[in-house]
């Protein structure tokens, strides 16, 4: 399988599948594709299907199937980036809701139930998140730019609500809160960061689209 990733901030996969190969993708991904690759619908059983809805994601899933040689392409939802992200055995990744875009391997997708529950009532990624593991490529789909950082065992990024858009499965989070009444009142950030800690590579998005809609709406008319 070939693949690249072209269209600078509004970007589009373009994969080359050749006969036999197949890559899956949630219900509604695909933008174009040629003829000669197949289209198969599944849920992947009740549980699955379920933890997908409560991570805002399709319930449904596709797999693309080649009978011949051809390519087939997905768009980004929201201006930013596309990044390939190779999993490994042992090697998992954990990816917010709303990253996924599209996967091709022996990938096992299951829900990442985020074991504290003050991280999953105030860090914004919520209680549930996804865990790909096996063998495979994940394509993630990333607001903004992506920006990659490999953190020692022990190391901490200290990130704000949102922009976590994915770490691998050694990767650890807790929630802090900013420190003193008046930088939890007037200084823009909220009351907590999620605190990531290593060993392992985590991928922060620089522009949540949780956060740009919040902007946007400042400056859209209300009614009185």
């Amino acid at each position: 399988m070939q693949y690249n990733v072209e269209g600078g901030n509004l970007p589009v996969l373009k994969v080359i599948l050749e006969a036999g190969e197949q890559i899956q993708c949630e219900a509604g991904a695909m933008s174009w594709m040629d003829e000669g690759i197949e289209m198969q619908t599944t849920a992947g059983g009740l549980g699955k299907m379920l933890g997908r809805m409560f991570t805002n994601e399709s319930a449904f899933m596709n797999t693309y199937i080649a009978n011949q040689s051809g390519e087939i392409a997905f768009s980004a939802k929201f201006p930013g980036s596309i990044r390939a992200v190779e999993i490994t055995p042992g090697n998992g990744l954990v990816i917010q809701k709303g990253s996924y875009l599209a996967s091709a391997g022996d990938l096992t997708n299951e829900v990442y139930l985020q074991k504290r529950l003050s991280t999953g009532f105030f860090g914004g990624e919520g209680f549930l998140m996804r865990r790909f593991t096996g063998t495979g490529i994940v394509f993630l789909e990333i607001d903004g730019s992506a920006h990659e950082y490999e953190l020692p065992a022990g190391a901490c990024k200290i990130i704000d609500t949102g922009y976590l858009a994915a770490m691998t499965e050694s990767c650890s989070m807790e929630i802090r809160s900013v420190k003193g009444i008046k930088n939890m009142l007037f200084g823009g950030e909220g009351f907590f960061n999620t605190a990531v800690k290593g060993p392992g590579r985590i991928i922060i998005q620089s522009m949540p689209i949780s956060s740009t809609a919040m902007e946007l709406y400042k400056f859209l008319p209300h009614s009185r």
